[in-house]
């Protein structure tokens, strides 16, 4: 299995973050009153229209369809309450050339049902959480826990924080 990393760093007073990926790439979050950045939840129909964008054009290259232009747009719709979840993204693949149909509705099959693992993460729901945390004082001591665990395959005896001093 690969492992992803990525980690956000506080940024001032504000809700502002610099976040990184394990490649080394930044990216600036932050809320809408100091809007230096994307909103996090944005992040999710991105990722969604970023990983079936590179699925659907590889596939249709490699088909050698001619494709000029081409964008995909996600819109994503949250429940108005917290923790205002996605309940549906729609994805539109734009595409402009001299593209056969079947060619590239095939693509975007592929891309939704065996390539693209935002959509498949998104879809399938079977992706576990764990929360944690390390805390370091300024005396030089430090502790750590689990939280808890949420998903389908959560073991809920292992809720409980547990915290361990050194």
């Amino acid at each position: 299995m690969a492992t992803k990393t990525a980690s956000v760093t506080l940024d001032g007073d504000g809700l502002r973050f610099v976040g990184k990926v394990g490649s080394g790439h930044a990216i600036v979050l932050d809320d809408g009153s100091g809007d230096t950045g994307a909103r996090p939840a944005e992040l999710v129909p991105l990722a969604l229209a970023g990983c079936t964008a590179m699925d659907v054009i590889s596939i249709l290259r490699k088909k050698r369809q001619t494709v000029t232009r081409y964008e995909v747009r996600a819109t994503g719709i949250q429940a108005d309450d917290h923790p205002n979840e996605y309940r549906r993204i729609d994805v539109v693949h734009v595409v402009e050339g001299d593209v056969e149909i079947a060619a590239l509705a095939r693509a975007i099959e592929l891309s939704a049902t065996k390539y693209c693992s935002v959509g498949s993460t998104l879809s399938t729901g079977v992706t576990e959480i764990h929360h944690a945390y390390q805390l370091r004082t300024p005396s030089g001591g430090e502790a750590t826990g689990v939280v808890l665990v949420m998903g389908p395959h959560a073991d809920l005896h292992a809720q409980e924080p547990v915290a361990t001093a050194s």
